[in-house]
């Protein structure tokens, strides 16, 4: 009987912990709220159920983010049909320390040329701005090192700005 009153409490603590890291992953690749939130539940239904396979090479939150982009992949060939997020709700995810260097841009011309991005540097950009994760951790959701997340982060955003600023 305790073991289960500690499972259970393991459980909400996982979840209360990074419910907002896997769901702003999830919000940055289906620019929808509501799947996101649906993707989200998902995600922790199917963690839960394999919590015992979880072998701690990694951190939970990567292992979670793994997670949710095989549910978002689901998703995909399920529905084969994504809605776009307005891009005025997507700027309140905005971390500050991001947002400081893009400061002296309007948010919506930002994401309005992010969105003009191809993948991966995209995916790497909204990954780095709206979860907050780190280039190891966005490089281990990926597939590939921290390195190539922070190259990629970095030209995707030297090409975001030079889109920015051929704007202006």
């Amino acid at each position: 009987m305790r073991n289960d009153r500690d499972l259970q409490n393991s459980q909400e603590k996982i979840y209360k912990e990074h419910s907002k890291t896997v769901y702003r992953y999830l919000l940055s690749m289906t620019h929808d709220e509501n799947i996101a939130e649906d993707l989200m539940q998902e995600t922790f239904y199917q963690a839960i159920r394999c919590l015992s396979k979880y072998d701690h090479s990694c951190k939970i939150s990567t292992w979670l983010c793994a997670i949710a982009k095989n549910q978002w992949r689901s998703y995909c060939k399920k529905y084969h049909m994504v809605k776009p997020l307005e891009e005025e709700s997507l700027t309140e995810y905005f971390p500050s320390p991001e947002e400081m260097v893009l400061a002296g841009f309007n948010k919506i011309e930002i994401m309005k040329a992010l969105h003009h991005l191809k993948d991966p540097q995209r995916e790497v950009i909204y990954l780095r701005l709206s979860a907050d994760l780190s280039f190891r951790e966005i490089g281990e959701i990926m597939g590939h090192t921290e390195n190539w997340a922070r190259v990629t982060y970095y030209r995707g955003k030297e090409k975001l700005l030079e889109e920015v600023m051929k704007d202006e």
